[in-house]
């Protein structure tokens, strides 16, 4: 089982950018597909964006399109989120997740290993 630990959260302003990191341990990253999520306050966990497992496919949100890029370094085991214009709605704990096959799911619940998550805050 592969354990997930996400970096590169913080607090900006509205109209701010932020890369989080997703890091790899235990297995390779490259076995998964990625998926990363949301959760805010008093919220559901949503859905944010998700990468294939060979890094060619990607498949955003209606939020997140358009202002988010998802990426993966497999050499590195790291999956990227780059958020930019970031608004106070994207205020949230954002979790980076691996599903043991080839193409992502929006579906959390098809997702089998989790990171803790990191707190992103934007101000208006």
């Amino acid at each position: 089982q592969v354990q997930l630990t996400e970096s590169g959260g913080g607090s900006v302003q509205t109209g701010g950018s932020l890369q989080l990191s997703c890091t790899a341990s235990g297995r390779t990253a490259s076995s998964y597909a990625m998926g990363w999520f949301r959760q805010g306050a008093g919220k559901e966990r949503e859905f944010v964006a998700a990468l294939s497992r060979n890094g060619i496919i990607t498949n955003y949100s209606d939020s997140a399109k358009g202002r988010f890029t998802m990426s993966r370094d497999n050499a590195k085991n790291t999956v990227y989120l780059q958020m930019s214009s970031l608004k106070p709605e994207d205020t949230a704990v954002y979790i980076c997740a691996a599903r043991p096959a080839a193409y992502f799911s929006r579906n959390p619940k098809e997702y089998a290993s989790w990171g803790q998550g990191t707190q992103v805050t934007v101000s208006s």
